[in-house]
C-alpha cells in the first residue's frame, strides 16, 4: 500500500509539472525604434479588440455621436490617401462628408491586440484589424481591403492609421 501511495504521488507531481501554466508574456513580434533598438511586442488586451469592433460598428451605423464619444478630443487619423485629421471635431466633419459621398460599409475580417512599452516607459496598446470595405461613389461600387492600426488608451481611440489596397477581382481564401 505504501508503495502504491508513493507511486501515485510521483505521478501527480509529474502531471502537475507538465501542465504548469506559463505566466510570462507571449512575445509575438518586435517594435523597432528609430535608433534600431528592438522592443518586444506581446499579445495584448482583448478588451481593446471589443472597443475597436464597437468603433467600426459605429462607423457602419453612421453613429457620429458614438464615434465622437469613443475618440479622445485630440485624436489623430492618417488616411490611405495621405489624409491627416487632427481632433474629434475635424474627424466628425470628415466622416459626415465621406459617409454622404461614399456610403462606406466595412466587413471585418480580423482583429489582433498587441502591446509594448516604449522607451519612455509608456504602455502602448494597439489593435490591428483588417476589413473589406465597399463604397459607392458616383453610382459605382468600389471595393478595397483596409488594414487599421489603432492606439487605444483608457478605453478611447487615441490615433489610427489606415492602409488600403483596391480589390476589383477579390479572390476568397
Amino acid at each position: 500500500m505504501k508503495q502504491l501511495l508513493i507511486s501515485l504521488g510521483f505521478v501527480l507531481v509529474l502531471f502537475s509539472c507538465q501542465n504548469s501554466v506559463s505566466t510570462a508574456p507571449q512575445v509575438i513580434g518586435h517594435q523597432m525604434t528609430d535608433d534600431g533598438e528592438s522592443i518586444d511586442i506581446i499579445a495584448g488586451n482583448l478588451d481593446n479588440v471589443q472597443i475597436w469592433k464597437d468603433y467600426v460598428k459605429a462607423h457602419n451605423d453612421r453613429d457620429l455621436e458614438a464615434i465622437k464619444g469613443m475618440n479622445v478630443d485630440s485624436i489623430k487619423v492618417w488616411g490611405p490617401r495621405g489624409e491627416y485629421i487632427e481632433g474629434t471635431e475635424a474627424h466628425i466633419q470628415f466622416l459626415s462628408e465621406w459617409f454622404a459621398g461614399a456610403s462606406p460599409v466595412w466587413n471585418s475580417k480580423y482583429f489582433l491586440a498587441n502591446t509594448y512599452t516604449n522607451k519612455k516607459g509608456n504602455l502602448m496598446e494597439w489593435v490591428t484589424s483588417g476589413h473589406d470595405l465597399t463604397m459607392t461613389i458616383d453610382s459605382t461600387e468600389v471595393k478595397v481591403f483596409q488594414v487599421h492600426d489603432a492606439l487605444i488608451k483608457d478605453g478611447k481611440v487615441v490615433r489610427f492609421t489606415v492602409a488600403e489596397q483596391e480589390r476589383p477581382d477579390k479572390n476568397e481564401e
